[in-house]
């Protein structure tokens, strides 16, 4: 019998190149970027949001929430039976609402300077005249804007301005 050769290893393939991108000048700047990369510090990378409001009056914001805009509650939190905050959900986004506590005083403004903008797939129409119907009141009707989106905006009891848009 004769002897077999041996097996030569077999080739991989070279990795593919990457084009890199010129300056105006027409030099490349892929050393300089990848330079530039490893200098910078990781940026925070999230998958969710979900903001805290602190109320005056929770039953109160959780009425106006669910029945107004239609959040459902999710989570309760209670201590000592006493009902301290939820956690609502609208989609997939979530929003948590706790009891003030007053420990800042009672007379602690709340929702200055701070707005929520909430992104869907809704049509606007359909959910100013549903928030009007429960009783809510906008405080921007229905509007297009000219980057493209049609928006409403509506203050919650304790004066949290939320603005739901959807893009054109």
């Amino acid at each position: 019998m004769a002897a077999r050769k041996p097996r030569r290893p077999k080739r991989t393939a070279s990795p593919p190149r990457t084009r890199r991108k010129t300056t105006t000048s027409g030099k490349s700047s892929g050393a300089r970027t990848r330079e530039r990369r490893r200098q910078e510090r990781e940026t925070l990378r999230l998958r969710s949001l979900e903001p805290g409001l602190t109320v005056d009056d929770l039953t109160r914001s959780v009425q106006f929430y669910t029945d107004v805009l239609g959040f459902i509650v999710g989570d309760r939190w209670t201590d000592g039976g006493v009902l301290r905050g939820v956690m609502l959900k609208a989609g997939v986004c979530e929003l948590a609402l706790s009891q003030d506590d007053w420990a800042k005083g009672r007379n602690r403004k709340k929702g200055e300077a701070f707005r929520l903008s909430c992104e869907t797939a809704q049509d606007i129409d359909t959910l100013a005249a549903r928030i009007k119907a429960a009783g809510g009141r906008l405080t921007e009707e229905p509007t297009d804007h000219p980057w493209g989106r049609r928006s409403l905006s509506v203050d919650d009891p304790d004066g949290f301005h939320l603005t739901i848009y959807n893009k054109r």
